[in-house]
């Protein structure tokens, strides 16, 4: 499975176009791609947006970072955009096989290294935070570069979470975290007057009661008065109720908004729920969109025909008889669609004012329950594979005197992997129960199919593990095996 993670340094230069040229080639290597560049004169400020592996990923950011101390003095920078840092802020966000955990652990190695190597001074925010009042940016930025480097050495509370309390002369000081997927969000007003935006953009940014998942500041850009917004979590806070807020906020002062802009790149999903926002279109689903509708079924992650025609080519299989798939792969959908409950029920909780006190429990919960997912999904293949591994060896075995090591290969294989589901679908229970708390009670029936269907794929791929154990002579293997499947029951 591949394990992407996105990252979106900013750097404090958006005039220059050979800094910000040699920032990004600095940062090319094999397995980090370059998704986008936006430069900022106004702000002063570039965002480069890379998607890529872990590992080069984490590289490729620190050596962006090097660049950027060499070729940037903070002391003769001067923009629209609060700034405390060359390389300002360093967020990683989990795309595929990674959870938002893997992404707070790349922040703290990442923010390490970059005081190492470049005696630097880093601070961690949002989900690696390791103050709570650290998990906003505008807390640790607070006084910029030109303030913290007065502050620095003498406040406790700005005592960096990684490297000696003084900023580098001319680098000052770099924000790393991990977060969600967070869409850069400015409208421009139909004023200069940036008292109009700061009022704006105070009423709209949730730390000051306005709308959940939002951070909005005022600042003249172009000659006009701009709100600038971050917006954290579009499906719980979407863009077109963002717009309609500021739209009406700024109808008190006798403004309207002229246009907006995307800063970066925005999720598909974030524009269908706008279009569908503003279009008041029934019934709207994504699936009525061509392109998804075709990409769905070319991928193989949707049949025409409603919900029934997406499983029942599996079931019509499960039927067959053949021996593949069988009952470990039917154990191996059961967890899949257990971790997609509990994740559903966490996600219709997360975000609401009732459970706000939750939010990072349920966070983490769904992201780990994502992963569980798309492995236990794997695990249908898998288990398939395994037994047809075995068969082969077996048949192998029975021409080659010597193949008794392919079958005892092809053995622990089939032993391993609904070994893994057991495991994996244990851990499924223990997150969909631990939800019942913290979740909206109406969805407890939800969760009683989720915890069902999780004991019930352990219990098949238990049965599967053991009755591959029958006969094993791998002694040693069997006992470690059986301690596993004891902790697993208990």
């Amino acid at each position: 499975m591949p394990t992407l993670v996105e990252c979106v340094p900013n750097f404090s230069e958006g005039r220059d176009k050979a800094k910000v040229d040699a920032i990004i080639e600095a940062m090319k290597m094999d397995g980090v791609y370059l998704l986008d560049r936006e430069m900022d004169a106004d702000h002063n400020r570039c965002v480069i947006t890379l998607v890529g592996e872990r590992e080069p990923m984490m590289e490729a950011v620190l050596r962006g970072v090097g660049k950027a101390a060499e070729i940037i003095d903070l002391t003769k920078h001067t923009g629209a955009h609060p700034r405390m840092g060359a390389t300002d802020v360093v967020p990683f966000i989990p795309i595929e096989g990674v959870t938002i955990e893997d992404c707070v652990q790349m922040a703290k190695h990442v923010g390490e290294q970059i005081w190492k190597r470049f005696q630097i001074p880093v601070y961690l925010y949002e989900a690696a935070a390791q103050r709570p009042e650290r998990t906003n940016l505008e807390n640790i930025r607070r006084g910029q570069f030109e303030g913290i480097r007065d502050d620095i050495a003498t406040n406790p509370a700005r005592m960096p979470d990684f490297g000696e309390p003084r900023v580098h002369p001319t680098a000052g000081a770099t924000v790393v975290g991990a977060r969600k997927f967070l869409v850069a969000y400015n409208v421009y007003l139909n004023t200069p007057d940036v008292e109009v935006a700061k009022k704006v953009g105070k009423a709209v940014r949730f730390s000051n009661g306005g709308l959940r998942f939002v951070k909005g500041m005022g600042i003249p850009v172009r000659g006009l008065a701009q709100v600038s917004m971050n917006l954290t979590d579009t499906d719980q806070t979407p863009i077109a109720r963002v717009y309609e807020f500021v739209k009406r906020e700024a109808a008190r002062y006798g403004v309207m908004p002229l246009s907006s802009e995307i800063v970066g790149l925005i999720p598909k999903k974030s524009l269908e729920d706008a279009a569908e926002w503003f279009l008041q279109v029934e019934n709207f689903d994504s699936s009525m969109i061509l392109e998804n509708r075709l990409a769905a079924v070319m991928g193989g992650k949707m049949a025409v025909g409603g919900l029934r025609a997406g499983v029942e080519p599996f079931v019509e299989q499960l039927a067959a008889p053949t021996a593949v798939p069988g009952g470990g792969s039917a154990s191996a959908a059961a967890g899949a669609m257990a971790a997609g409950l509990a994740a559903m029920v966490a996600g219709m909780s997360r975000g609401k004012k009732a459970y706000v006190q939750y939010e990072s429990q349920l966070s983490e919960a769904i992201a780990r329950l994502s992963t569980l997912r798309e492995e236990l999904k794997a695990a249908v293949d898998k288990d398939a594979d395994a037994y047809r591994g075995l068969v082969a060896a077996f048949k192998a075995a029975k021409d080659n005197p010597n193949g008794g090591g392919a079958v005892n290969a092809a053995t622990r294989e089939a032993i391993n992997v609904p070994l893994s589901v057991a495991q994996k679908s244990a851990e499924v229970q223990r997150i969909a129960e631990s939800l019942r708390a913290v979740t909206n009670p109406k969805m407890a029936s939800d969760l009683t199919v989720a915890i069902a269907l999780s004991r019930a794929a352990i219990e098949g791929a238990v049965a599967n593990v053991e009755i591959n154990l029958e006969g094993f002579d791998d002694v040693a293997f069997a006992e470690e095996v059986k301690g596993q499947v004891a902790a697993i029951r208990r």
